[in-house]
């Protein structure tokens, strides 16, 4: 794996997160990253992950800072509640996304600015923890489909494995012994060149997040092996929860999520 050198001033907060997270990653996994050099090594852009763990920023981190780049998040509002943890985050680069709510068209808003200012911003499609009961990618929200149409920035596709041996889902202690292995493979951009030559529509948003969850998908079945669900897992389909623990009863929907 050839290891790109960092070129993006990193901060304090990076300098401070290297520091404590990558020596605990390589202390408890070891990883194999497959086509990383797909990573833009420069300019904005978006990389999309199937969701398996709450360690998956860590890990897909780790695979972003070996090829160059600094990772920005949509991360969930609920981490900036605490003051220290908000300052940490903000000086991070991180961006709040209050799920569920209109209130998450500012992270829109602010994604569609980082990626114009040139950066490398990580977007979970799902939007939480898939719920699939085999680990698939679930149904995808629209937030990425609608950030790339809105900058025709590159949509890359990572698939990932194995974050959830190391902390399953939900699960309140990490299972540290053996080493787990990471794998990540990384796909070609995908491709909605003929949808950014027409109108943002409803059904071009939905055809631009089908193809990318597509890709997504496609990696996944490579690095496991397996074969998908011919139809991905829809939560509200399904009548399950879309953030927080799965088992708890569903919330009343504060507002239509614009994502």
């Amino acid at each position: 794996m050839k290891v790109r050198k960092l070129q993006q001033k990193r901060g304090w907060a990076w300098q401070l997160a290297v520091l404590i997270v990558k020596p605990a990653l390589l202390a408890t996994t070891t990883h194999e990253w497959i086509g990383g050099e797909k990573i833009p090594a420069s300019g904005g852009c978006i990389l999309v992950l199937n969701h398996i763990s709450h360690v998956d920023p860590f890990t897909a981190g780790h695979i972003v800072w070996d090829h160059g780049r600094l990772p920005r998040y949509l991360a969930k509002s609920g981490l900036f509640r605490n003051r220290a943890l908000r300052y940490f985050m903000k000086a991070a680069g991180q961006i709040p996304v209050e799920r569920l709510s209109v209130n998450a068209v500012g992270a829109y808003d602010a994604a569609v600015a980082a990626v114009q200012a040139g950066e490398c911003v990580v977007v979970y499609p799902e939007g939480t923890i898939t719920r699939d009961p085999g680990g698939w990618p679930m149904a995808g929200k629209s937030g990425a489909a609608r950030i790339a149409l809105a900058t025709g920035c590159p949509v890359i596709p990572i698939g990932q494995w194995g974050a959830q041996e190391l902390l399953a889902p939900y699960a309140k202690k990490p299972d540290l012994f053996p080493r787990k292995k990471i794998r990540m493979i990384v796909g070609d951009p995908v491709d909605l060149q003929d949808l950014l030559a027409v109108e943002v529509t409803p059904p071009v948003v939905q055809q631009a997040t089908e193809r990318i969850m597509a890709a997504v998908v496609s990696l996944v079945e490579q690095i496991r092996g397996a074969t998908a669900p011919t139809e991905r897992f829809d939560m509200r389909k399904a009548g399950v929860r879309e953030i927080g623990k799965p088992d708890r009863p569903q919330p009343p929907e504060p507002g239509k999520d614009p994502r």
